[in-house]
Order: structure tokens, then sequence, then C-alpha cells
């Protein structure tokens, strides 16, 4: 791959899996986790120095961006990220710009993380589920208590010091019937930075209840039908009161395509494999949902990232993406807007029985409907404005 055009977001897992909560739904807590356990580990300063070094030696121009995930990142310390910012500033050329984003559950920010993030112009994902009765119902701590007081009291510190934050809220099917309670309440804490993920659990005993699909997930995932209507009942409030204000992360995708715009986030390119995972001990992964032997191409102790990310194996992966639409997909009127979704949710069947189709393409297929004449319209303005 040319280097000019190399687009990559690598997920550095500086404690692996580790975490200091127990949420229910959790797939780093599933059996079929492969990555390095160790409670009381975390990423050598060996590791990082060799992979901040490579990422910088690998990115295009003079911007680079580090994203630090978990478990949960914080378990790695302040004085581990203060390092990383010092490397940093000492293996990137004179006049880049860096930047660092971290996804966090908050409940470790202290005022001394809040000064330190902010002084080094972190970007910091906030998990939170909605208001209190929605968020404690999933995460919660080993002795089973929620955690929405902790993740407030976390919170607050980031907002009081400035530093910018955004809202990762699960989609479960608790929440998934009070869309504007939800995004009201994210509203109302001021944030401008939201995304909704799809809660999609494969049941480990399928096809025991009614079956329909919905046998082949867990009873706390969301319903493909109810999480379309309620992306789509947000969508109206956001156009209505704050498009421009507030980005909603699969709202801003959408509007992309209005004009003529790639999309920037994996799960609707028409190819993946550039988010992949580097573990505490250097293992690269191709991603953070396929964290497994199949999937491990090397060690960035062993290899460039470079040759890492252009694997034959590597590419594969990515293509797979593609390759593997059924035909229900390349016929669908709204597939430059979905291209499949993420892989890990193809575990349906076609109307005509061809395997491969996306659990959620329902609501995908009802939301994307759904906002298209808006999308159409603006695509339309745009046009108008630039002959």
């Amino acid at each position: 791959m040319d280097d000019e055009n190399r687009e990559f977001q690598v997920f550095v897992k500086a404690v692996g899996a580790r975490c200091n909560l127990r949420c229910s739904y959790c797939y780093y807590l599933e059996h079929q986790y492969h990555g390095p356990v160790d409670a009381g580990k975390r990423m050598s300063d060996e590791v990082v120095t060799e992979y901040v070094r490579q990422h910088i030696v690998v990115s295009d121009g003079k911007n680079f961006f580090f994203s630090w995930h978990g478990g949960e990142p914080t378990l790695a310390g302040l004085d581990f990220y203060r390092r990383v910012a010092e490397n940093q500033k000492k293996l990137a050329p004179p006049g880049c710009n860096i930047l660092n984003g971290i996804q966090t559950n908050a409940t470790l920010i202290t005022e001394e993380w809040g000064r330190f993030l902010k002084e080094e112009g972190f970007y910091v994902g906030v998990s939170l589920d909605g208001p209190e009765r929605f968020h404690n119902s999933h995460r919660k701590r080993a002795d089973g208590l929620g955690t929405f007081e902790d993740v407030m009291r976390g919170l607050s510190v980031l907002m009081a010091h400035g530093v910018p934050y955004e809202i990762l809220c699960v989609v479960s099917s608790d929440n998934v019937h009070a869309p504007l309670e939800v995004y009201r309440f994210f509203r109302n804490l001021g944030a401008e930075y939201i995304t909704f993920l799809p809660l999609v659990e494969r049941s480990e005993t399928p096809g025991e209840k009614s079956g329909g699909i919905s046998d082949l997930v867990t009873s706390r995932s969301v319903k493909p039908g109810d999480f379309g209507r309620f992306l789509s009942v947000i969508f109206d409030v956001w156009i209505a009161e704050d498009i421009g204000r507030i980005k909603v992360q699969i709202f801003e995708e959408e509007l992309r395509s209005a004009f003529g715009q790639d999309h920037t986030l994996c799960i609707f390119k028409p190819v993946c494999g550039m988010v992949p995972v580097v573990e505490m001990n250097g293992d690269f992964y191709s991603c953070d949902h396929y964290v497994s032997d199949d999937h491990m191409i090397g060690n960035i102790m062993e290899r460039s990232l470079a040759s890492l990310l252009d694997d034959p194996r590597q590419r594969a992966f990515g293509e797979a993406k593609k390759t593997t639409l059924p035909r229900y997909c390349l016929d669908c009127e709204v597939l430059e807007m979905c291209n499949g979704e993420c892989p890990r949710n193809r575990f349906i069947t076609t109307p005509d029985g061809e395997p491969g189709l996306n659990y959620l393409c329902e609501g995908y297929k009802y939301f994307f409907n759904h906002c298209r004449p808006f999308v159409k319209e603006v695509a339309r303005v745009w046009r108008e404005g630039h002959q």
C-alpha cells in the first residue's frame, strides 16, 4: 500500500481486557476472548515506545492520532500516559500535531487526570447508557452495584477542565424504547458528540424459543426494528432542534453521502481492516471484535506496523466484508449507506435463504429509508450551491 494513501486507526490496549467494572454485555468477558490476560500487568515501556515510534513512521502527513482502549485504559495509571506523551513529543517530527483519544468508563477520573488530559489535548470517549435506571441495568461494579454516580462524577471532572468528550451509549433492550428520554438526557448534560452502539450478543443456546431471529441473540440484545425506530425518532428531533450543534455519529456519517464523501466509520465502509488492535504485549489482531488465534497477524516487536497493516491476511480480512455480501444486500436501495455493516453481525439468512445477512438489517433499512429524503434534499441544495 502507498504510505501516502494509508488510512488506519489502531486500538492500543494498554492493559489488555483488564477492567474495574463487570458490565454484563462486555464482549471481553466472553470465553472466546483470546488476548493476553494478566491482572497485574500493563503494556511495558519498551512495547509502548516501539509502538509510538512505528505509528509515527507509518502515519501520513503531520497529524498523528493515537487511540487508547481497554478493558479500562486508565488502569495503566497516569504516569504511564505521562511517559506516552513524553515519548510522542520526542519521537514526532517538528511541527506535527499529536492527538490522543482514550475510551474510558470514567469511574477512575480524578482532578489530576482532568488536568493532564486537558494539558495534553486528549479526546475522551465516556461510556454512559443514558439516565441512571438504564445505565445501571448493565454497567455494574464487581460487587453488583451500579456505576452511574461514579461515571457522572468522572464526567463532571472532564467538563470542569474543558476536556473534549464524546458519549458512547450502548442501545439494549432496556433503553431502546425510550429514545427521547435517552437523547434529551445527553443533550441536557451538554454533550456535543454522541455515538449509539447497538447491543448484539449471540445466544449460546439459539433456536429454543420462537424460531425467529431473536432466538439467535440474548434477551438484552436490541431487536433490529426497535433499533431502527430508536434512531429515527432521535433523528427527527435532531433535525428540528440540534443539527449543527450536536454531532450524532451515525447521523453525521449518513450526511456524508449527501456531499459525495466516503464513510469514515469502519462498519459502513465497503471494506474494513484498518482499525486493528495492538494488545499490551505487542500482538496485532485484525479487529477489536476478532481478537482470536485465527486473526493474530503478528507482533510489533517482531514486525513493522506497516507490514502488519499490509499483511495479505489482514487485507483478505478487510476485503471479505465486501466479497461476502449476499445478493440481497447488493440489490438493496441503501447499500451505499450501510455496506452490510460489521461482519460480526452477519449471522442471519436473507429472505431467499442466502447466509450472511446482518442481524440489524431490518433496523438499518428502516432508519436509512427514514432519513433518505432529508439526505437527498441536503444533496440537492448542496449541488445547486456548487454549480
